[in-house]
């Protein structure tokens, strides 16, 4: 959410960020909203001063054996006016945060401008395509032979469900497995075991509420499945104030998510790729505001690491304004080549968020030059590090054999009982 005070200093630079997200301004309905409210507080201060001072001439007079009627009159009165002035007071305020729930973050100033993902730009490559001798196949085809059941996962549960049997299972955990012994071991973030059903609140601190209720799933209780453990690690931190010298914070964490998909009708119906449950690792980072950008490099940099040691090729992008999310400031996308598809695909998204998250979530740190006084929100950070359905895909299509068997990458056989090959016939 956005800083209402920052928006009536810099009101021209507010409504240029929004228009680099292609949308109109905002900055005369905030200034309307805000000068209301901050119009309704002072009379409603004006108003509380003089019921209290009728309120003591009220005492005086009784005690003097006067007639108070015309004052208790008075005080009457005004009680009247301040509850009118409370309740637009209080709507006015609602309205503003309505109105700046439903606004995305401003994107950054390097951020590219452009209107969809054809504007994104790459600012790096790592790896050489693998040459095959034969025609690769895509995961889809090569995995029912090793344990990938679509059917058997339909008449369960419906379309963008998978089964996954056997090796091909253990090569999954095998895989969340290791980014978390990487992630924890050699990147500094502590493993986190969060739920995966929460209230409404944490969405609305990550800003997946209100605006993207359609693409979660709710259930009863008034509970709803997450659709990352971004949501659970991130408001770990809700409702807090830190002290700086404990800062960073980051959190990992192995989940199943769960998506709607709501947007996604056509899109990706074969395979693992856009499932409506899948296994995610999660890297979330609570810095100082001054550190975000370089937190992002750094996330990113562990992220493609993970690519790095399973030897896939990769590449990196940054999001323009048009492609980014809702509460990015500059998003990182690690998209990893799947030579059966004979294209790069989205693995993992790290996003700098700035405070956005944190004034939603009311989550502060007291700076250690403040001598204790005084706070400021948290940055947050996100990314996957990795999805790793994505990345299972990726391995099938990557390591895949002529005979339809799959090598194993070094960096996950430890993690297989030194299992070297996925073969048909296991």
């Amino acid at each position: 959410m956005h800083d209402a005070k920052w928006i009536r200093d810099n009101l021209d630079a507010f409504d240029r960020g929004l228009a680099r997200r292609g949308l109109a301004p905002l900055s005369d309905r905030v200034r309307a909203l805000d000068a209301r409210r901050r119009a309704s507080q002072t009379d409603l201060n004006t108003l509380q001063q003089r019921r209290n001072e009728a309120s003591k001439r009220i005492g005086v007079v009784k005690k003097q054996g006067g007639d108070a009627q015309a004052l208790m009159d008075e005080v009457a009165t005004i009680k009247a006016q301040m509850a009118d002035l409370e309740a637009d007071t209080g709507a006015a305020e609602t309205a503003m945060r309505d109105l700046l729930m439903a606004t995305p973050n401003l994107p950054a100033d390097e951020v590219p401008d452009g209107p969809d993902e054809d504007h994104n730009v790459e600012i790096r490559r790592w790896g050489t395509p693998r040459a095959f001798d034969f025609e690769p196949r895509e995961h889809f085809d090569i995995g029912p032979a090793l344990g990938m059941d679509f059917e058997t996962a339909a008449r369960q549960s419906g379309a963008r469900f998978v089964i996954l049997r056997g090796p091909l299972a253990r090569l999954e955990r095998a895989l969340a497995q290791f980014m978390l012994d990487l992630h924890t071991g050699e990147h500094g973030y502590q493993e986190v075991n969060t739920p995966a059903l929460v209230r409404d609140d944490p969405l609305l601190g990550t800003a997946n509420l209100p605006k993207f209720a359609e693409d979660l799933f709710r259930v009863e209780g008034g509970y709803w499945l997450i659709p990352t453990a971004e949501v659970t690690l991130t408001n770990l931190v809700a409702g807090q104030i830190l002290d700086e010298a404990n800062l960073p914070l980051r959190f990992t964490a192995f989940t199943q998510c769960f998506r709607s998909e709501a947007g996604a009708a056509g899109k990706d119906t074969r395979g693992m790729i856009r499932m409506h449950q899948f296994e995610k690792v999660e890297l979330v980072s609570i810095v100082h505001p001054d550190q975000a950008d370089a937190e992002l490099e750094r996330k990113t940099a562990c992220a493609e690491e993970v690519l790095k040691r399973l030897g896939l090729p990769f590449r990196t992008v940054v999001l323009c304004t048009g492609d980014m999310g809702f509460a990015s400031r500059r998003t990182h996308d690690i998209e990893v080549w799947l030579p059966g598809a004979g294209r790069y695909r989205e693995i993992s998204s790290c996003s700098n968020v700035g405070c956005f998250q944190a004034r939603r979530m009311d989550a502060r740190f007291r700076p250690a030059e403040s001598g204790g006084k005084g706070t400021r929100p948290v940055a947050t950070l996100n990314g996957s590090g990795l999805a790793v359905g994505r990345a299972l895909v990726a391995v099938l299509e990557t390591c895949q054999n002529a005979d339809g068997s799959v090598t194993v990458p070094e960096a996950l056989r430890p993690y297989m009982g030194g299992l070297e090959v996925l073969k048909t016939d296991v």
